[in-house]
């Protein structure tokens, strides 16, 4: 009897030592076939909270941009940010404009910066501007974008058109073809400037 006792309780041990076995190894399986199924690529630098990068021409703030996400992929240069603001400043370090939009790529060299989606600019005058997309280059400190755009005056005209080309700090600024507009007052406007004119000649 307890020769039999012993055997049954030999056999329950392996059967234990057995299942465990079993049930660790399918485990392990599992967790090695899961890490080579599901490779997850991570960014190489992400940023998910308010992070600002500061553009500078000479010991002068050119530039300040401004956003809530910010992501770098490791095989890529560009940087994406979503959304960017971008405070504008003048030759001695003043606020004179102001440009947002959705979302916004530029490379790590800060050579240049795509802002599109919902884009807004306030000019140093208090013209502000509307387009879906705009380009910033380094090379040449120009604002750009070959898309429709909107452009309200300090005067209250607005004036639409596609084609955009402006300085950097957009103060000097033209719309390339396709110009229509609204002029607020404009018969007054023009009686005023027709009455300057001929004061000028005489």
């Amino acid at each position: 009897m307890a020769w039999n006792l012993l055997i049954k309780g030999k056999s329950f041990l392996w059967m234990f030592v057995l299942a465990s076995i079993c049930i660790f190894g399918v485990g392990c399986a599992e967790l090695e076939e899961n890490s080579a199924w599901d490779p997850q690529e991570r960014p190489a630098m992400l940023f998910n909270d308010t992070t600002l990068l500061d553009f500078y021409e000479g010991e002068v703030l050119s530039w300040r941009l401004k956003t809530a996400y910010l992501e770098r992929w490791e095989k890529d240069e560009k940087i994406f940010v979503r959304p960017i603001l971008v405070d504008i400043y003048d030759s001695l370090g003043n606020h004179a404009a102001f440009l947002r939009a959705d979302s916004g790529t530029m490379d790590m060299k800060l050579t240049h910066v795509f802002a599109y989606g919902r884009v807004f600019a306030l000019t140093p005058q208090g013209a502000s501007v509307r387009a879906d997309s705009l380009l910033w280059h380094k090379k040449d400190n120009m604002v750009r974008t070959d898309s429709p755009v909107r452009v309200v005056s300090e005067e209250g005209d607005v004036l639409q058109g596609t084609g955009f080309r402006s300085d950097a700090r957009m103060e000097n600024w033209q719309i390339l073809s396709d110009i229509t507009g609204i002029f607020q007052d404009a018969a007054r406007r023009l009686k005023e400037e027709d009455k300057k004119q001929a004061e000028d000649c005489r």
